[in-house]
């Protein structure tokens, strides 16, 4: 496996490799800068997303260092039981499966959090939704109750909650192997006081407590991939990502239409309603949401990319 291209150098050989010059061979170890170089151009070959950054977060795994320690310990020279345990995580990479996964972690809105197959990995476009999420309850004194509907992995629970001092969020999610990753997430950040994980679908487990009163804030990444959209994901995705999590219909607003169907009840007069929707969405959403009758303010926010993410609501 983790051999030079055309050298046939096979890093599995106690950390070294060897180099044939014409006289005797030359032992040549494998090092942090070797490794790094050579997965980095695998990734590449196997046309694995952002293949530097991917072979950092492997090697910093097997490791156990920080990325920038790779940078200043190059010449470290890595021994044969990393070596096997890398050579089985570089392989599975390069058969797409998603880096976060191998290594149990990824990073979102600045904070670690745990993932695992069961939950569906935080993405970058998702951190719009915490800040716009940020930005309202620190317009207005709390303390504010927070509900996060589909909260998988608990990534905007703990993000909201780790920015909002004042702010206490209720978890909500179907499927209970996720919960556990999201119980994880809490517990690392030491958030346990301010954020409750509840299993079920949606509002249901929120019926018991709702002499708690309405939340200020409801927010949601739920899935929204349409059956089209499905079929035509990158491999990385559809085969390794939890499908509940991702698809919603032929439409993709199975989830969705259901939320704001059934949000009244649960959000105060004045509260926000918070949606990441797919790209194409949007008027759709907003035609759902002002059916209602429920909400005076309806905005679309863009991406970092330039599409249509966010729909915030508010009410009357």
């Amino acid at each position: 496996m983790l051999r030079r291209r055309n050298q046939d150098r096979d890093a599995k050989h106690g950390g070294q490799s060897q180099v044939e010059t014409g006289d005797s061979p030359i032992v040549e170890a494998w090092t942090v800068k070797r490794l790094l170089d050579w997965v980095t151009g695998y990734l590449t070959d196997k046309k694995v997303d952002s293949p530097r950054l991917s072979a950092e977060l492997v090697l910093c795994h097997v490791l156990g260092k920080k990325r920038i320690e790779l940078y200043t310990q190059f010449d470290t020279v890595v021994d044969r039981p990393h070596l096997d345990r890398l050579h089985d995580l570089v392989k599975r990479a390069g058969q797409h499966e998603p880096v976060a996964y191998l290594v149990g972690k990824t990073e979102f809105y600045s904070l670690e959090m745990a993932v695992c197959a069961d939950c569906l990995i935080p993405r970058p476009e998702t951190e719009l939704l915490v800040q716009r999420a940020i930005e309202f309850l620190r317009t207005g004194p709390g303390p504010h109750r927070v509900l996060d509907l589909c909260t998988g992995s608990g990534c905007i629970a703990v993000a909201v909650a780790a920015n909002c001092k004042d702010a206490h969020i209720v978890g909500t999610d179907i499927c209970d192997k996720a919960l556990s990753v999201a119980s994880q997430n809490v517990e690392r950040h030491k958030l346990a006081d301010r954020v409750e994980l509840l299993s079920g679908d949606l509002f249901d487990p929120i019926l018991p407590h709702l002499d708690a009163g309405p939340f200020d804030l409801i927010v949601s990444n739920p899935p929204y991939v349409t059956a089209a959209e499905y079929e035509r994901l990158d491999r990385n995705v559809r085969d390794y990502e939890p499908r509940l999590a991702l698809h919603a219909g032929d439409d993709g607003l199975d989830v969705i239409r259901r939320i704001i169907q059934q949000v009244d009840p649960f959000l105060k007069g004045d509260g926000a309603l918070m949606l990441e929707i797919g790209y194409q969405h949007a008027p759709a959403v907003t035609d759902l949401l002002r059916l209602t009758g429920r909400f005076s303010h309806i905005q679309v926010d863009k991406d970092f990319q330039g599409h249509d993410r966010v729909v915030v609501a508010q009410g009357r």
